[in-house]
């Protein structure tokens, strides 16, 4: 271990000071203007540039967004490095997303999102609903690998993901599109933003809908959001937000490879005919932010949040479940900031609270009218974390930061049986105290280069599933179920060349996993323990070059490790984690406006869910090409665009999830993915 970790932090920084030596402090007058560097909100829980966080941190814009023609979320981040995807059937709103190889059935769990700094994670076991926040309604998107937990608590384990929905700035500006594509796909979306004065707005609403690549697989979402800011003064400003949303989808099943060979469209039979979900969500953001002058600045953000899940699932086991959840979470964000000089060394001290409330009833039916109900579940999930963190300057290039948290969750439910009262577990209750810190030093060198190492610890909740058994058998709270915890380190660097045109970075990372959640033993008697430990551990690599005015190519690549340490799986890989990913694209700018964009994006291969002995067929590797064109015309006072594109141009046939069932004795089956995608899309800005 201590050679794997000297590793990791001796090599990136050898090849930092080698590159000082390459990149001048001052350099030359670039061809073209130089952009400032983006700003983050996610890694320090305030506004500060890219490269003075330390850690490996991804930014994407509304314009990068607008450009790649993507319907969801999720198939802008599929492109980043570490960033692994994978869905049940094709459906954003059901999508997995893994950070840095976390693997097995549930790495959603360890990957927190925010929506403008507000917790998207469920409390149960299941990944959040992406078609929730419409691209849009999104600013920017920032991916801030590497553990959060002393900022943001539980479930960031492996990275945060923050999406910072549009604030209106301006005269008034009214933008519209609308995309066409294969399997029904269309897509209308309508927004409208500005400012008068002190007041700031931002509406906007979308309609998607297609009929999904396999039988069965169809989905439509439709919602709208309102954020609108006020300056009381020049010290105060308050905002409020509210958005809704309202996803159904079907759910096809899994196939064999047998099946697949015969029709890989065609949905699990009979099993899954009638499986399907309807999903409603409702949200209200409050915001206040004052200004103290010299003594800093004080924030407090009130949210709520409702979920109404109705999901028909006659396939499951015990068969024949029709389920309603009604979620609720609030939200209490209070945070102190201030910047000062300490020592005539800049600082910056950051403390904050948060509060949360979750609440979970589900109730089970026998039948799709809902009319016999045979189980209720009731729970709570509430936390208090406190959390304090400070950057200090030890030189104006070199940035010593630290930080720690303290958090008190309580876990409570009940289970009642309607057919057999003796079936039942009495309110119980769980109390996780978590604790969590880091330690991070960067330096900064050149106009934009930097170089970082940083470690720290993190910890995990269970889910709501995990802590107490109530979907299956046996019914139990399992009093005796810790928190997930564990050790980050990493170290990288950002490296601009050649008047800033190329951008080299790389980051090395390890984490090791404890007191990790396995289901061992062999249903119906089988449930979660505190087990395995894990390591995973990895080096991401990105780079990025502009031609002049020709060209601009860019890419990544990542390739990781994700073995259990100990126990009967000991020296085994997780399943589901790939070994390495790449994705390659370049940007041709030709006359009058567009721009030809081919792109590459490869994954390795994997171990199916659930093959913790790693003895049967994997989950195999794929390399799907995508081509686009874009167009932009020059008219004055309106912004003009019109893309086509094709995905996976090679109709390559591969799946992204798969489950092992040999070691049942029943044949492996599958989820099969797209084939070749067709889209088509124009959009205007006035």
């Amino acid at each position: 271990m201590t050679r794997m970790i000297c590793t990791l932090f001796f090599v990136p920084i050898c090849l930092v000071v080698l590159a000082g030596w390459t990149v001048p402090v001052r350099a030359a007058a670039p061809e073209e203007p130089v952009v400032l560097e983006e700003i983050v909100v996610t890694a320090a829980r305030g506004v500060e540039e890219v490269r003075k966080i330390p850690a490996n941190v991804s930014v994407i814009t509304a314009a990068d967004i607008e450009e790649s023609g993507a319907t969801s979320i999720v198939e802008v981040l599929e492109t980043l490095e570490s960033v692994n995807v994978r869905s049940y059937s094709g459906n954003p709103s059901q999508a997995m997303v893994d950070l840095r190889g976390m693997g097995g059935d549930n790495p959603f769990g360890k990957v927190l999102v925010m929506l403008d700094g507000r917790r998207m994670n469920r409390p149960d076991m299941a990944s959040i609903n992406w078609l929730q926040v419409s691209p849009a309604t999104v600013e920017r998107i920032e991916v801030v690998r590497g553990s959060g937990s002393v900022l943001y608590g539980d479930a960031a384990v492996a990275g945060v993901i923050n999406i910072i929905t549009k604030k209106g700035e301006g005269p008034p500006t009214v933008d519209a599109s609308v995309m066409f594509g294969s399997y029904g796909l269309h897509n209308e979306r309508l927004g409208v933003s500005g400012s008068e004065g002190t007041l700031s707005y931002s509406l906007s609403g979308e309609n998607l809908k297609t009929f999904g690549y396999r039988d069965r697989s169809a989905f439509s979402s439709k919602g709208g959001a309102f954020d609108v800011g006020y300056d009381a003064t020049e010290s105060v400003r308050v905002s409020l937000g509210i958005s809704f949303n309202e996803t159904e989808y079907e759910l096809p099943g899994t196939l064999t490879q047998a099946q697949m060979a015969v029709n890989r469209k065609q949905a699990q039979s009979p099993a899954h005919l009638n499986d399907e979900s309807s999903d409603r969500y409702g949200n209200i953001d409050l915001g206040l932010e004052t200004l103290l002058g010299d003594f800093g600045e004080l924030s407090l953000g009130v949210a709520y949040g409702t979920k109404t899940i109705e999901a028909d699932m006659p396939s499951s086991w015990p068969p024949n479940q029709y389920n309603r959840y009604d979620m609720g979470t609030l939200a209490l964000t209070p945070k102190y900031v201030l910047e000062n000089s300490v020592m005539g060394h800049a600082n910056t001290f950051t403390a904050g609270v948060d509060f949360y409330d979750e609440t979970m009833d589900l109730e089970q039916f026998s039948d799709a009218q809902r009319t016999m109900q045979t189980h209720a579940v009731d729970f709570t999930k509430r936390s208090v974390g406190f959390y304090i963190r400070d950057e200090f300057h030890l030189a104006p290039s070199l940035i010593l930061s630290g930080g720690f948290r303290a958090e008190r969750a309580t876990i409570e439910g009940g289970y009642r049986d309607f057919s057999a009262p003796t079936a039942r577990f009495n309110p119980d209750r769980k109390i996780h105290r978590g604790r969590a810190w880091e330690t991070g030093l960067t330096w900064l060198f050149g106009e934009r280069s930097n170089a970082f190492v940083r470690c720290g610890t993190f910890y995990r909740y269970p889910f709501l599933d995990e802590q107490a058994s109530y979907l299956g058998f046996p019914i139990t709270f399992l009093d005796d179920l810790e928190q997930e915890k564990g050790r980050n380190y990493e170290a990288g660097t950002r490296l601009f060349f050649l008047d800033n045109r190329l951008r080299v970075g790389m980051t090395a990372y390890l984490i090791d996993m404890r007191d990790q959640i396995v289901y061992v033993g062999l249903w119906p008697t089988g449930q979660n323990r505190n087990l395995d430990r894990t390591r995973h551990q990895g080096l991401e690599l990105n780079a990025r070059y502009r031609l002049a005015d020709i060209a601009v190519v860019e890419g990544n690549a990542t390739f990781s490790s994700s073995k259990f340490r100990e126990g009967p799986y000991s020296g085994n890989d997780v399943p589901l984690a790939p070994r390495a990913t790449a994705y390659l694209a370049l940007d041709v700018y030709l006359p009058g406006g567009v721009t030809l964009r081919p792109e590459v994006h490869r994954t390795g291969d994997a171990f199916l869910a659930d093959d913790l002995n790693n003895d049967t067929e994997k989950l195999g590797g794929r390399t799907l090409g995508n081509l686009y064109l874009y167009y932009k015309p020059s008219v004055d006072e309106t912004e003009l665009s019109a893309f086509l594109g094709i995905e996976n141009i090679t109709d390559e046939e591969y799946v992204t999830y798969g489950y092992d069932m040999a070691q049942w004795g029943a044949a492996n089956t599958f989820c099969p993915a797209p084939g070749r995608t067709v889209k088509a899309g124009l959009s205007v800005r006035f």
